[in-house]
């Protein structure tokens, strides 16, 4: 077995665009690897892919809440992140809601905009605050709140009223997730796209739930 790579030589990895969707469980359960990774030193840039945002969001009806659910708890077996009873009953188990990250992805969209260098500590907030807290992320009023509270409040205020280069951004940022996901070939989400010299190679969602070693041997190959 390969001894332990330290922060020195994983920061030797090249920069990555994390390509993501702030309701995809599989994005939550991988935000411990990604912590790591940044730790590291390694330059992650996120880009949301909008999968479950216009024709990609639904209702969220019994079947596929209990499909959900099911799914959750396999991740939270595999990743040790936390899928709670809140989220299951306030969340899941809640009439006439949607299953729609439109509105997550502004909110994503304003920090990055705002405070590009922590979106991923947004991301992180705004997924505890579903899959822990059991709160509505789906409604701007939620989203707002739970940024205000984790210290973005210039974000918060241009969610509260989107503007149209707010919405221009994010209509961007989808743009590029999803050029880039089908110019690599990328099937779903999570997936992380290694840069080095101009180049980018697609790194695909398994390597981000193996060992820590094994995903920097991924990015330095």
């Amino acid at each position: 077995m390969p001894p332990s790579l330290s922060p020195r030589q994983a920061a030797g990895a090249q920069a990555v665009v994390y390509l993501f969707d702030p309701l995809c469980g599989w994005c939550y359960g991988a935000a411990p690897m990604l912590r790591r990774l940044h730790e590291a030193g390694v330059a992650i840039s996120p880009l949301p892919t909008g999968l479950f945002t216009g024709p990609g969001a639904r209702p969220m009806d019994a079947g596929f809440a209990a499909y959900a659910w099911s799914n959750d708890q396999r991740i939270e077996r595999l990743t040790g992140q936390r899928f709670t009873k809140a989220y299951r009953s306030q969340v899941l188990e809640a009439e006439d809601s949607l299953f729609d990250s439109g509105p997550a992805t502004l909110a994503l969209s304003a920090v990055a905009l705002t405070e590009p260098a922590r979106e991923l500590d947004a991301l992180a907030a705004i997924q505890a605050g579903r899959y822990v807290e059991g709160r509505d992320t789906t409604a701007l009023v939620c989203l707002a709140a739970i940024l205000r509270s984790t210290g973005f409040t210039t974000a918060a205020d241009r969610l509260a009223a989107p503007d149209e280069a707010l919405l221009t951004a994010n209509r961007t940022r989808i743009e590029e997730g999803r050029s880039l996901m089908a110019r690599l070939g990328a099937q779903g989400v999570p997936a992380l796209v290694a840069q080095h010299d101009g180049q980018q190679r697609l790194i695909t969602s398994n390597a981000l739930f193996g060992s820590f070693d094994n995903l920097v041997s991924h990015l330095n190959a």
